[in-house]
């Protein structure tokens, strides 16, 4: 067995990712409702073109790129299939964020995603909507536990929320990403405090299949 080598191979980021798990159902919080104006609703037969404007818009800054780069094909199969619920958050009608629950995994239901739109991030939604989704993902069937992940790329507060949330750690794990900005997955100026490789992706990255 070796260890994991420091450094990240060149056009790579080091990050590490937390997987954190709830097995019991919280008590319910009463988190005031922060905005007049905002509702929620399901993005039934979810289409490929509005769901990668929520995940893009939602995530450059935080530099996700898996959904990014997986093949049409094969995130149309994800949107059709009934245990996966996208919910989209909006303000007056606009799109300010949203949460993606995974109930793939029998006894399971993963908070797969959950950010906000760039604009409405300090509106005080997002740990409304972490509430909401966790409410939602214990009201399925036979639902034993709820998952969430998150790593050093994203939010600063994201782990601590999560936790303050009542989910708790089960591991962690470091690996070496390619650099979606040089794999030309997201423009190059995003996520500016996230520092760019100084070396470049050995080989070209692929972009994203229509």
């Amino acid at each position: 067995m070796t260890d994991t080598p420091s450094l990240p191979p060149p056009g790579h980021l080091k990050v590490t990712v937390t997987y954190l798990e709830m097995t019991a159902r919280p008590v319910r919080r009463q988190r005031p409702h922060p905005h007049e104006r905002l509702s929620l609703l399901r993005a039934e037969n979810c289409t490929l073109s509005f769901y990668r404007y929520l995940y893009d818009t939602v995530g450059e800054e935080w530099l996700w790129w898996f959904r990014r780069a997986l093949p049409a094909t094969e995130l149309r199969t994800i949107l059709a299939d009934t245990r996966v619920e996208i919910y989209v958050a909006h303000v007056a009608g606009v799109p300010a964020g949203y949460v993606e629950l995974d109930r793939r995994t029998p006894g399971c239901c993963e908070i797969q995603y959950l950010g906000l739109v760039p604009e409405f991030i300090g509106m005080r939604i997002g740990p409304w909507l972490l509430d909401w989704a966790i409410e939602a993902a214990w009201n399925g069937a036979g639902v034993e536990k709820v998952t969430v992940n998150t790593c050093d790329l994203d939010h600063p507060r994201a782990l601590m929320t999560y936790q303050k949330a009542g989910f708790h750690p089960v591991r962690q794990e470091v690996r070496f990403d390619p650099d979606p900005r040089l794999a030309g997955l997201i423009r190059r100026d995003a996520a500016p405090h996230i520092t760019l490789p100084d070396q470049p992706l050995l080989a070209p990255g692929k972009t994203r299949t229509e």
